[in-house]
């Protein structure tokens, strides 16, 4: 797997989420530029309410918000927020709140790998409006010609960022060929002036695992999934959406009109 980049690329292709600039990193381009230390440095994941997550990633996030799939895809993500790009979790410091966890997707930024159309590789790339890259860094991105060792510990978390998303990729096929998936539905109930329940108000629709068709799967299919510890994950999955409540519960604390409904 390619980690920098050559000149004369192909076209780069990638994710979108956070990344407004995405760079091919290069000692030619990005030799003087490094990461500044910074005490909040996620204020670039205020702008996201769905974030996404890997399979292994399921057991911790449930803890947080609900685990959703969504799109032809079926793509796996954490629910932060009720309203489009507002991260409920991320503080005005720059600051995720205490106990919450926090995604791979975003702990590996503003690194990502994209594919290059051209040479059919895979490409590591830098988000250069990120606002803690600077020149003369207090990690550097290179050491002369070389990647410094700030650099291979993040091509390291990156190659595991994709491995895993390849095993998610697996996952999610896996609930797809035991036609596990069903659209659902999240709403909340408002309560009226007098304390009366109000009309519910949809929050979400998106895809879901069955419990009724994960009831009905054979017991040899079952032990299957036990085995192989994808039933842990499904079960991580419907355990997490509780967390509606959660969110719906801050959300109203926080100011006393209902939320929006988000497209997740």
């Amino acid at each position: 797997m390619t980690t920098t980049a050559q000149p004369g690329m192909g076209q780069i292709t990638g994710n979108v989420l956070f990344y407004s600039q995405p760079e091919p990193l290069s000692p030619e381009m990005h030799g003087k530029l490094g990461v500044k230390r910074m005490d909040g440095p996620f204020k670039f994941a205020k702008a996201g309410h769905a974030i996404p997550l890997t399979v292994g990633e399921f057991p911790l996030a449930a803890v947080t918000g609900p685990i959703i799939f969504v799109g032809d895809e079926k793509m796996p993500i954490a629910v932060m927020g009720l309203n489009t790009g507002d991260n409920m979790f991320v503080q005005d410091n720059g600051l995720f709140e205490p106990g919450v966890y926090i995604p791979a997707y975003v702990r590996r930024y503003p690194f990502v790998f994209a594919n290059d159309e051209g040479g059919q590789q895979m490409v590591l790339c830098i988000d250069r409006k990120a606002e803690f890259i600077v020149t003369g860094g207090d990690m550097p991105f290179f050491d002369g010609k070389e990647a410094s060792e700030y650099t291979k510990n993040c091509i390291e978390f990156c190659n595991n960022f994709e491995m895993e998303r390849q095993r998610t990729t697996s996952f999610v096929q896996l609930l797809k060929d035991l036609d596990l998936f069903e659209t659902k539905t999240a709403s909340f109930t408002p309560a009226t002036p007098d304390g009366t329940p109000g009309e519910p108000q949809k929050i979400a629709d998106y895809f879901g695992v069955s419990e009724e068709k994960l009831n009905a799967l054979a017991p040899a299919k079952l032990a299957e999934l036990r085995d192989n510890g994808a039933l842990a994950q499904i079960y991580a999955h419907l355990l997490s959406l509780v967390g509606w409540d959660r969110l719906v519960a801050i959300a109203m604390a926080r100011a006393p009109v209902a939320p929006a409904a988000a497209n997740a």
